[in-house]
Parts: C-alpha cells; sequence; structure tokens
C-alpha cells in the first residue's frame, strides 16, 4: 500500500483515481530484469492499470467500473486510490468537510483489506508547516472507513475474467 501512497502522492492532487495490480513479482522478473534484485524483498509489485479519462474519482461510474473488473488469478491484489471530500467526525460536529485521498486495497483469498486516508493540507497549513509540508504523507485508517470500496474490490477479486464473457 505505501508504494501506491507514493505513487499517488508524486502525482499531486486534482488528479484522476488510480487502479493498482498487486503481481508477484517473480513473474515480473523474466519480463523486467531489473525486478530481480527486488523480489526478495518484495514479494509483490504494483501494476497501474489504465482508467477510461472521463471516470472520476467517487462516481457512479468509478463504482461500475470496479464492479465489472475481473482480475486473473495471477493478481494476488488490487488497490483503488481516488480523491475523495471527507468529513473528519472526531474534530467535532461542526467540523467542514475537506479534500482527502482515499486509499483502498485487498488482497485475494485472505482476509486482509486496508484503507487510508491523506488528508489534503489547507493553505494555512502549508505556510504554517513550512516550505516543505507538501512532501510530508500523514495517513490516517481505521475500521469501516470505505467498506463499501472494499467490498467492490473484494468481489472483482472473487470474479472469473470468463464471466465476463
Amino acid at each position: 500500500m505505501t508504494e501506491a501512497v507514493e505513487f499517488v502522492h508524486a502525482e499531486g492532487w486534482d488528479a484522476p483515481p488510480s487502479l493498482f495490480a498487486l503481481v508477484p513479482t517473480q513473474l515480473l522478473v523474466d519480463e523486467l530484469t531489473q525486478l530481480a534484485d527486488d523480489a526478495a524483498h518484495s514479494p509483490l509489485t504494483l501494476v497501474v492499470q489504465e482508467l477510461p479519462e472521463h471516470i472520476r474519482p467517487g462516481s457512479d461510474e468509478l463504482a461500475d467500473y470496479v464492479s465489472r473488473v475481473a482480475w486473473p488469478e495471477q493478481v494476488e491484489g488490487v488497490v483503488l486510490a481516488q480523491e475523495i471530500v471527507f468529513r473528519d467526525t472526531s474534530a467535532g460536529p461542526d467540523a467542514a468537510p475537506r479534500p482527502a485521498r482515499l486509499f483502498s486495497g485487498v488482497l485475494r483469498g485472505e482476509d486482509i483489506e486496508q484503507t487510508l486516508l491523506q488528508m489534503r493540507l489547507t493553505e494555512e497549513e502549508l505556510e504554517e508547516r513550512g516550505m516543505f509540508a507538501q512532501d510530508e504523507i500523514e495517513l490516517r485508517g481505521g475500521p469501516n472507513v470505505a467498506p463499501n470500496v472494499i467490498a467492490a474490490l473484494r468481489y472483482s477479486l472473487d470474479r472469473e475474467p470468463e464471466e465476463l464473457g
């Protein structure tokens, strides 16, 4: 998940959603020799999937697209990154909604899932924190942050490509 967070963070804010397949690094070693050294340290490698350009973060089209994907058995997991508007209820009842990135990931055949949030800093926060504040990545997580996204990703891993027929 960290690699997906770093990739999306490097792309900057106001970006389209990103979908990643998690593929065993060993499968890619034959194709990409530079991964050979990484295979022992990183058993899974992110492979960016192209999404249609018209799909917006948090949209019905994104939900529909993810629900129609069926991954080949070599794909061990999936990560979806998208920008959302999030209201932090722990900040009190008057907390205003803020832009954030939502990272949701699941692994096939295991009950392993993770959802992380990265809040977008306000202009005031950027000024207060200094010149390199945008380079800092602060993540939050917790159970039930985006259960529908997790369910859609898990559903896509459980489908057989032959079902798309």
